[in-house]
């Protein structure tokens, strides 16, 4: 009978995890690991504090008797240097394994399950290849003649491999993106940030729903990750045949945009969008929110353009750039958007946290950009993988427990509003 250990668990994906592993009735025991709250608590959980950034030899007092055959590792720290990220994000992991060599427990292990992200591909950056693949290069310095930035995922992931290789262990990566969920007290999620955005314009004079993001980016197709889905294939990878020493781009399995999902996001909060969204007239009340900003680097489709036959376009002399005519980070601390806020926030007492911690920054890059993210999940399906979610309906039932954490208003209320 299995046992679990889970870092990062009060965080969207981990806390995923640790609800379906309690699902699995094999899992006898379930570690979870987080530096604060205790998130889930259950008969088969028990929880440890942990601060990841602390030496091996600290973690390996607070991990004794602490030990499991499958780790979920969810757990990072964000620093906006990205050599600091790296740096930080390497130590804790680094760190964290030494202090389970260290106490014994690393003997137990079969499977370490490691959650990293589309920046593998950096799509942070500008325009990738698409669709993704998990074979696509590491965009690491020097790659076709170009700088590009530290990214810590690969950090972390070199790490592992050597770590597996030296205790006999195999490792898995998870690539998910924009990760659609909630946690307690997590607001660092695209659904939160979307929901706030479509209330307060439901309470804002003529309750119109104005898409934020550049028109490019109204129209191009992505592939978002639930979190729930995510869970599962988390599980399913700790013991699918062959499976190990592999990285996975875990999406749902659907591709969307939100030329689909706007107006949908208009009916559930009850807002109108304007016939002519785009034209300059429509947003011209919020010229001051407006954003254009210069990214500094390459497309990573770069390095690719010369065996693609696009060595001349122009796609690689234009840097690229994050455009908004409703920026939402300036658009969050416009008096009247406050004003309606805190009128909804009151009327349906709401969590005040969840304004002043919702991750604006994070929609405007997601809205910002003129190119997609589209990826392939071909690998994980030839191991035989079958998980698939409609994204909509991921966003949905997202939005219904955001409604019911006080975090967002109930819609059917909302609605009648005026």
């Amino acid at each position: 009978m299995p046992s679990a250990i889970v870092t990062g668990a009060t965080g969207i994906t981990g806390n995923a995890i640790v609800r379906h592993l309690l699902k699995d009735p094999s899992y006898t025991k379930i570690y979870t690991l987080s530096r604060s709250q205790p998130g889930i608590q259950d008969a088969r959980t028990e929880h440890a504090c942990l601060d990841l950034q602390a030496s091996a030899e600290e973690m390996a007092k607070g991990l004794a008797g602490v030990s499991a055959e499958y780790i979920y590792f969810c757990a990072y720290l964000a620093r906006d240097d990205n050599d600091e990220a790296a740096r930080v994000n390497g130590a804790l992991l680094s760190n964290f394994i030494k202090a389970l060599e260290i106490t014994g427990a690393a003997k137990k292990l079969k499977r370490l399950i490691l959650t990293c992200g589309f920046k593998q591909y950096g799509v942070h950056l500008g325009l990738p290849k698409q669709p993704l693949v998990e074979s696509d290069p590491r965009l690491e310095d020097g790659l076709g003649g170009y700088r590009w930035p530290s990214n810590f995922y690969y950090t972390q992931q070199d790490i592992v491999k050597e770590a597996a290789a030296r205790g006999n262990w195999e490792w898995i990566c998870t690539l998910p993106n924009d990760v659609i969920g909630y946690a307690k007290h997590n607001f660092m999620n695209e659904a939160t940030a979307l929901g706030l955005y479509a209330a307060v314009s439901k309470a804002l004079p003529g309750s119109r729903l104005i898409y934020p993001g550049n028109k490019s980016n109204y129209f191009i197709n992505n592939c978002w990750t639930s979190a729930e889905l995510h869970a599962q294939f988390c599980l399913w990878a700790a013991t699918a045949p062959g499976a190990g020493n592999n990285i996975f781009n875990v999406t749902n399995g659907d591709t969307e945009s939100f030329q689909s999902m706007w107006p949908l996001l208009a009916e559930r909060f009850g807002c109108t969008i304007p016939e002519n969204m785009f034209d300059p007239a429509t947003t011209d009340e919020f010229r001051n929110e407006a954003t254009n900003t210069e990214l500094g680097n390459n497309h990573p489709i770069s390095v690719h353009a010369k065996a693609m036959g696009i060595a001349d376009d122009a796609v690689n002399s234009q840097s690229p750039s994050l455009r908004l005519p409703i920026d939402p980070q300036k658009w969050a601390q416009r008096k009247d958007v406050s004003e309606a806020w805190n009128k909804i926030k009151t009327k349906y007492n709401l969590d005040q946290a969840a304004w002043d911690k919702a991750t604006w920054d994070f929609l405007t890059f997601v809205l910002g950009r003129d190119w997609g993210c589209v990826a392939s999940m071909s690998k994980a399906r030839k191991f035989g993988w079958t998980g698939y979610e409609d994204t909509w309906g991921a966003f949905e039932r997202t939005f219904d427990i955001l409604e019911k954490e006080g975090i967002i208003p109930p819609t059917g209320q909302l609605k009648n509003d005026h």
